[in-house]
């Protein structure tokens, strides 16, 4: 099975992000999608930004995260 995660695009230097997934920063490859800005929300998988998202499916699902996690720590 495959995950991947939201992150929010800080910057972006050709075919290259950084993203702040959590407030850690990470490098994400721009390859597979188009048109992303800073502010934006991607995708993330194996380094590589798999999709655009809306800032509403990317905070709805890091709060199913943060809740899985909550969960699997008890």
């Amino acid at each position: 099975m495959c995950l991947s995660v939201p992150a929010l695009v800080v910057s972006v230097n050709g075919d290259v992000a950084e993203v702040s997934v959590g407030g850690a920063l990470f490098r994400a490859g721009l390859q597979m999608v188009e048109n992303v800005s800073p502010g934006d929300y991607v995708l993330l998988h194996a380094g590589f930004a798999i999709q655009k998202i809306s800032e509403d499916e990317a905070m709805s699902t890091l709060k199913l995260l943060r809740e899985l996690d909550d969960v699997s720590g008890q």
